[in-house]
């Protein structure tokens, strides 16, 4: 038994301007995940970043910080699939960068926030 998620979801937080849109969604296959991710590029092709990470059952675990700083974005997503003992799910957060730098640990807040 393991816990995932029952439905998509969605979660919109503003940190200095900048508006981070988190999606959360249940996949049971890689190639599910990966079509959620293009599914979500193509909603929002004007943003800067879309940042995801997912688990799945057998251990499969991926995560990007799609042109963040390293470890500033990816991995606190993941992390939060890892805390919460959440397998079989895909976050996928979009950020439109507001003009203002959020600095390392600004970023790994938000993104942990948004997810």
């Amino acid at each position: 038994m393991y816990t995932t998620i029952g439905k998509a979801a969605s979660f919109e937080l503003i940190e200095k301007k900048s508006r981070f849109i988190a999606h959360v969604q249940p996949v049971s296959t890689e190639q599910e995940a990966l079509d959620v991710l293009d599914e979500i590029r193509h909603e929002h092709a004007q943003a800067r970043h879309n940042v995801y990470a997912y688990r799945l059952q057998g251990g499969r675990t991926r995560y990007s910080d799609d042109g963040e700083p390293a470890q500033t974005a990816g991995m606190p997503t993941l992390e939060v699939l890892v805390h919460a003992e959440v397998l079989d799910a895909i976050i996928v957060t979009t950020r439109y960068f507001g003009g203002v730098l959020l600095g390392t640990g600004g970023l790994v807040r938000a993104y942990t926030q948004a997810a």
